[in-house]
């Protein structure tokens, strides 16, 4: 098994421990920091754990909140299966001498 790196976002918690409860009130305070977003990006921003992310957005973020980064970004780690994954010889990963021989199909017998 190989591990599968993941991460947790915690912006919403950041806000909340600072007493910041809507998505309004951080709009304003990344246009001072020369980000710009509209209303619906705050809002996935804050609620939705983001795929990309641009390092002025997380550098006005971390600026604004005051904290390092591994705070609102926690890495995770969840156990990833090889089931499907074929080895060099085409055979699939973790069946072994359990793999049934292919059947030979001959004429009928006289």
């Amino acid at each position: 098994m190989t591990a599968k790196l993941d991460y947790t976002w915690r912006l919403r918690e950041i806000m909340a421990e600072q007493g910041m409860f809507t998505t309004a009130a951080l709009q304003p305070l990344l246009a001072e920091r020369g980000v710009t977003l509209s209303t619906s990006q705050v809002y996935r921003l804050v609620t939705e754990k983001p795929e990309r992310l641009s390092l002025k957005v997380l550098m006005a973020l971390l600026d604004i909140f005051g904290c390092p980064m591994d705070d609102l970004i926690r890495p995770t780690i969840s156990a990833k299966t090889t089931r499907g994954k074929r080895t060099a010889d085409g055979a699939e990963a973790g069946i072994g001498s359990f793999r049934p021989k292919r059947a030979r199909i001959t004429g009928p017998e006289k």
